[in-house]
């Protein structure tokens, strides 16, 4: 341990590390932007990561040292004898080349600030270490975030011919113009992708408002009222939703058959709320137990009546607690799958998720099934982005002064 601590080794060490990370991530990033081969050389990143991260150690906070480190990066990788490996066009070579040598010169140099002119202590090696996995730690997940959306994205963008002649391009054509979104179109003209958004948003909605209906009482009795078997209640709520659905699926299917409830809106709304009432309670009644009982006891006192406690004083201090039940509860209803697939046989009431697997089918081209696949997942995402700012703004509501 002691000779890692070396400011030399820990350089070299943290720096060979890192342009490995670095130049397999932007290798993989412009292979999927341009369709050209961008591959890493492992044995000349650790060479070359090492060098500079053991010469930049030298003169910390310096700018020519760093500059320098920079410009011979980006002179062997633009020669194909660096980092990466390039078979495209002089300008993307030249991007490439350029994206490495700085995102690596700004990036090892926060990495290694706590490298000063003597060996490290043991809390600034383990700082150097820890920024050095955060790093690792934000690349990976941001890649298996990113990448599948930008799979998706592209793959919608493209025509049948495209596809089948190279499935693994997922660059773009900017000169096809409009004609990129030809998929949509056809999504919304020749399989009724509107009939599916507003009937999956209906249903939603509705979900939403239902689900609260019931969850709101039932957590402010869980949290603040006192009757037999309320402990047990109170642990038991998430037990219905720990079951899994598959298991509660034939015996939903006969019953709706026998009812006339299957294959219709009205069936739907009823279910939905079944699956989201539970871990609304559970999340409501957590809330509602951490609010000043002091607030509510001096309504009464005043004259108020249950309900209007409720109504006027809790309600107002739980507003983030029901943005964020509303929006869960929203998500799940919208992207429910398993009892629409069950439930729904006629196309002019499925849901968009319904409607997105009646897509996967050999006789529909692929890029219909991404398309409508972006459909159903840019409404969820600019809904929860919106509501998670308001949530952030309203957390600190209802606070009272010691």
């Amino acid at each position: 341990m002691t000779f890692l601590r070396q400011r030399y080794v820990t350089g070299a060490l943290i720096g060979a590390l890192w342009l490995i990370v670095l130049s397999t991530t932007i290798a993989v990033a412009m292979s999927f932007v341009t369709g050209d081969p961008f591959r890493p050389d492992i044995l000349l990143s650790l060479a070359l990561g090492a060098l500079a991260g053991a010469f930049l150690v030298t003169g910390l906070g310096h700018s020519a040292v760093s500059w320098i480190a920079a410009g011979v990066m980006f002179a062997l990788t633009t020669a194909n004898f660096g980092p990466m490996v390039m078979e495209s066009s002089p300008i993307y070579n030249g991007i490439g080349a350029l994206l490495l040598s700085v995102s690596f010169l700004i990036s090892i140099q926060k990495i290694l600030e706590s490298c000063g002119f003597q060996d490290l202590n043991k809390h600034e090696w383990e700082d150097v270490v820890i920024r050095f996995l955060t790093g690792v730690g934000y690349i990976f997940f941001t890649a298996i975030v990113f990448i599948p959306f930008y799979v998706m994205v592209m793959t919608s963008l493209k025509n049948q011919s495209e596809l089948i002649q190279n499935p693994l391009d997922f660059s773009v054509d900017l000169s096809k113009g409009l004609d990129l979104f030809r998929s949509y179109t056809e999504l919304f003209n020749d399989f009724s992708f509107g009939n599916y958004l507003l009937t999956s948003f209906f249903i939603s909605v509705l979900t939403v408002f239902i689900t609260l209906a019931f969850s709101i009482p039932g957590a402010y009795a869980v949290a603040r009222l006192r009757f037999r078997g309320q402990a047990a209640f109170s642990r038991s709520i998430l037990l219905i939703y720990m079951v899994p659905m598959i298991v509660l699926a034939l015996p939903i299917y006969i019953a709706f058959s026998m009812t006339g409830l299957r294959n219709s809106i009205p069936g739907i709304i009823m279910i939905y709320p079944v699956t989201t009432i539970p871990v609304a309670l559970y999340m409501l009644q957590g809330y509602f137990r951490g609010l000043p009982g002091e607030i509510e006891e001096a309504g009464l006192m005043d004259g108020l009546g249950r309900l209007s406690v409720i109504w006027k004083i809790t309600l107002p201090l739980s507003l983030p607690a029901l943005a964020s039940v509303s929006l869960y509860v929203f998500m799940i209803a919208w992207n429910e799958f398993l009892l629409a697939f069950m439930l729904l046989d006629d196309p002019s009431k499925f849901t968009l998720t319904r409607g997105i697997a009646s897509l996967n089918s050999s006789e529909i081209p692929r890029q219909h099934l991404m398309a409508g696949a972006v459909i159903a997942t840019v409404p969820i995402m600019v809904i929860f982005l919106g509501l998670e700012r308001f949530m952030t703004k309203g957390l600190t509501a209802g606070s009272v002064k010691g």
